[in-house]
């Protein structure tokens, strides 16, 4: 396990380099000057070039990115070019809602996939696995910002059982925020639905094929002895790498959700932080969102052990 934990923690270094570094030669690309933005439209050519030299924007782009990781390495995100809030700060108020959001949204994709799946599975080519099959298909095609309209169209305008939009804060009010949470949780896990009860669903069928099962079923077990204590115990690592990749993908799908409902989230943050090209704020927010999917795929790396222990003798 500590072998297992080390390599993963080795691994996320070069990657951590190379997605900041993307992100920060990419942000460059961007037209428009960022130094005329903070200046405004009627400086003069020396109050530019002051605040170019001020911001290191005169320097070549490598001695910015390295300038900027070695202050992260000591703890030091700068502070935002528009607002002048530290990035630490912006980053530490804003994160807990949008992994509310996404916690919220990977129960209920959870919740819901994992059972459709079993139930297609138990009974192949029937009504319910062709209904299962058609919703998986129709989920996943789904635009995550229209369904989100729909929600807020009947159950906050039309039923005002929930908020139309914002959120508070969840360290302040937590049953607050969850409940302004379950709308775009639900508009962000509906792909997370289909894409879970799909593969459960698939995983299942090849498990039940297999001939193991079938040696199983042979020594006279049960079928749904051998279905319920085998079948799913197979499907455990096949689960968790869906898990996995489908957390990550909600992580970046809360940029435009929290732009439906008008959440004060790292989407919003980071949107309009590209849009002011403030770049400290958007190297932060990347380095962020960078952690939390290293962390996520460590965590499911151990859980494989866990679930299978033929992964730490690779």
């Amino acid at each position: 396990m500590a072998r297992l934990l080390l390599h993963g923690l080795f691994q996320a270094g070069p990657v951590l380099i190379v997605a900041t570094f993307l992100v920060f030669a990419m942000m460059h690309l961007v037209p428009g000057d960022v130094a005329i933005a903070l200046a405004g439209e009627n400086a003069t050519r020396e109050r530019v070039e002051e605040i170019r030299v001020l911001y290191g924007l005169d320097r070549p782009l490598w001695e910015q990115y390295g300038s900027w990781l070695w202050k992260m390495m000591q703890g030091d995100m700068s502070v935002s070019m528009l607002s002048g809030e530290p990035v630490l700060e912006s980053i530490l108020r804003r994160l807990p809602i949008t992994l509310l959001v996404v916690s919220l949204a990977m129960l209920f994709s959870l919740v819901v996939g994992i059972p459709l799946g079993i139930t297609a599975a138990v009974r192949p080519r029937s009504l319910i696995d062709s209904f299962v099959t058609s919703f998986a298909s129709f989920g996943i095609a789904l635009p995550s910002f229209w369904l989100g309209m729909i929600l807020v169209s009947i159950f906050a305008l039309s039923l005002g059982w929930f908020p139309v939009s914002g959120m508070v804060r969840p360290g302040v009010n937590p049953w607050g925020a969850v409940w302004h949470a379950i709308l775009p949780a639900l508009a962000l896990a509906a792909s997370g639905v289909a894409e879970v009860a799909r593969q459960t669903r698939s995983a299942l069928l090849e498990v039940q094929s297999s001939q193991y099962m079938r040696t199983l079923l042979a020594k006279g077990l049960p079928r749904r002895l051998i279905f319920w204590k085998h079948g799913l115990k197979n499907i455990s690592v096949t689960l968790l790498t869906v898990i996995g990749l489908l957390f990550n993908r909600l992580l970046g799908g809360t940029v435009v959700i929290e732009a439906v409902f008008a959440i004060s989230g790292m989407g919003s943050l980071v949107v309009s932080a590209a849009t002011g090209k403030d770049y400290p704020v958007i190297q932060g927010v990347m380095l962020t969102m960078v952690l939390i999917v290293i962390a996520v795929n460590l965590v499911i790396e151990i859980l494989y052990a866990v679930f299978d222990p033929r992964v730490l003798k690779k």
